[in-house]
């Protein structure tokens, strides 16, 4: 990853709906590692998922260090699964979160993704949604069960297929990326893609500007669309090393 050097932005934003944010997000840039998770509900349970799904995985990639692999992460979900299940029992609630993250290593960024927080890159003027919502509401549309935006699909996608806590404790999916100087990475919670179209979306990563800039005027836009949910950006821009 010598080749590359990245530029990087963070936020997140309670919204209108709820009295608390339970959306959890981490940054570091050198080595650069994000990550976005956000609670189920708005309970003890959702606070406690996210909360523990992130330091957990954080804690395990920072041992792994230039040993990071796809089984590294894989077992990072798979302990955030054990600690999270633990931690419903406990509490006795729902007690669950999605995550999506990005981490550099020398085979060059990893991505991981469970549940229908999103990872996207902007690259050469398309922005492509490189992860895969785990919702009923997802394999609906691509399976033609009914239209994206029919009200069978609005109420299927609050049913997660896969999320830590599940008590499956199923598997993340696992991407490699390879990064070009000029691709602008966006992970965000739902709260941002429900309420900011794609195309405004594309638009501001398209910015001529920095991405403390675009971060903050994402969740500006989720706020004036109504702040219907918590709401978190990260934003990586790729520049050359």
């Amino acid at each position: 990853m010598t080749d590359f050097a990245f530029r990087t932005a963070a936020g997140s934003v309670a919204g209108r709906r709820y009295s608390d944010n339970f959306d959890v997000v981490h940054l570091t840039q050198e080595p650069l590692l994000a990550v976005v998770a956000d609670g189920m509900g708005d309970g003890e349970g959702s606070r406690a998922a996210g909360r523990t799904t992130v330091d957990v995985f954080i804690d395990r990639i920072r041992t792994a260090g230039d040993a990071l692999d796809a089984a590294t992460l894989r077992a990072a979900v798979a302990e955030a699964q054990v600690q999270v299940g633990a931690a419903g029992r406990r509490i006795g609630q729902l007690t669950g979160c999605t995550l999506t993250a990005l981490a550099a290593s020398s085979a060059g960024l990893w991505l991981v993704q469970i549940g229908d927080s999103r990872g996207y890159r902007l690259r050469d003027g398309l922005l492509e949604q490189l992860t895969v919502d785990h919702t009923m509401a997802w394999l609906g549309a691509v399976n033609g069960w009914y239209p994206f935006d029919s009200p069978e699909a609005h109420s299927a996608r609050y049913q997660l297929t896969r999320y830590v806590g599940h008590s499956a404790r199923p598997e993340p999916d696992v991407l490699n990326v390879a990064p070009r100087p000029g691709d602008v990475l966006l992970l965000c919670s739902d709260g941002v893609t429900d309420q900011v179209p794609y195309t405004r979306i594309r638009e501001v990563l398209q910015w001529a500007a920095d991405p403390d800039r675009q971060v903050r005027r994402l969740l500006a836009d989720t706020e004036e669309a109504g702040g219907d949910d918590n709401a978190t950006a990260v934003i990586v821009q790729v520049t050359s090393g």
